[in-house]
């Protein structure tokens, strides 16, 4: 027997939550391969977890048996390679690879239909999150499948948007900011339809980057009058690099690349115009944050006038920012 610690135990398995690692733990004092030292301190959490422990080295036979299943007794499509290489990773890792084994044996049909990545793991390991925050990952690495095999897809946050008008076409405006949004729709609610000279029928939340990622199921997250065609889309966020970013990736990626049919989408000018006005009377605007990535391709202002993106450009330079917050109801 050889002594070990929880802490080197669990040195392999960082990604463990407390659950995991107590699980983990108990099922190899079960299977005969730990003991705890007796009289051993424990780590004083609940449950209790033993800081030290007998670690009952594996006979030969039980690698040949190992050996023996891996090049015997797994589907062919799961490379062993890794594995036979590393017959101890393969005992941590083997009632999952024996799951995966077990799936693409008796259920790989099931893999003809598309799943979320959430439905496909707990499909085939009990655990819904296995893929995304476990070792699942890191198996599929291991057996040199690719994820794209499973025929999965992921999933975004729905849209979150507010409509004043079902009738088409009409002008949606995408925010990137929550009290934007709330105070535009409380605008809107008080019986207004223009908004900066816009007649405006829907307002969508954007929740800053992840818009990119809620707009790529665009055609399945709202309802019919907003995929016509015929609409105008625009955006409106904050006057900084993140927030010029944001509309990039949204137009580079939900619209040029991924063919929305005919629609594109334009920066609210009007918006930001007013943002320029006011923050003309501000004694000091806001600094930039250093890590903001300040790599922006430039299409976000050919919609501007010169003088406009001179104005803009120049706020940038200085390190600076407007929020969106700068406008409020009064201003609509």
């Amino acid at each position: 027997m050889k002594r070990v610690s929880l802490e080197e135990l669990m040195g392999r398995h960082p990604q463990f939550t407390y659950g995991q690692q107590y699980e983990y733990i108990g099922n190899l004092i079960a299977a005969g391969r730990l003991k705890p030292v007796k009289n051993a301190k424990t780590n004083g959490k609940r449950p209790a977890l033993c800081l030290s422990y007998w670690r009952i080295e594996e006979a030969d036979t039980s690698y040949r048996q190992l050996e023996e299943e891996l090049k015997f007794h797994l589907e062919p499509f799961i490379c062993v390679e890794y594995y036979l290489d590393h017959l101890e990773e393969y005992q941590n890792d083997r009632s999952f690879v024996l799951m995966l084994n077990e799936y693409l044996k008796n259920n790989r049909e099931l893999l003809e239909q598309p799943e979320s990545v959430n439905e496909r793991s707990f499909e085939i390991w009990n655990r819904e999150k296995f893929l995304t925050k476990e070792q699942g990952s890191r198996i599929l690495k291991r057996c040199r499948i690719d994820a794209a095999f499973f025929h999965m897809y992921g999933t975004a946050e729905p849209l979150a948007y507010y409509s004043n008008t079902r009738e088409t076409p009409q002008n949606m405006l995408v925010l990137e900011n929550k009290d934007t949004f709330f105070s535009m729709r409380r605008f809107l609610l008080d019986g207004n339809t223009v908004i900066l000279g816009e007649e405006i029928g829907t307002l969508i939340y954007g929740g800053g980057k992840r818009v990119v990622k809620s707009f790529q199921d665009f055609e399945l997250s709202v309802e019919p009058y907003m995929k016509a065609e015929s609409n105008n889309i625009y955006y409106f966020g904050d006057l900084d690099y993140e927030g010029i970013g944001i509309y990039e990736s949204l137009r580079r990626q939900c619209f040029r690349n991924q063919g929305q049919g005919k629609r594109t989408i334009v920066p609210f000018v009007a918006a930001y115009e007013k943002m320029l006005e006011k923050a003309e009377q501000v004694h000091k605007l806001p600094e930039t944050k250093e890590q903001q990535n300040r790599k922006i391709a430039g299409d976000f202002f050919d919609y501007f006038p010169k003088e406009t993106v001179a104005r803009m450009q120049e706020i940038l330079e200085r390190n600076q920012y407007i929020p969106q917050e700068i406008l409020n109801m009064g201003d609509y």
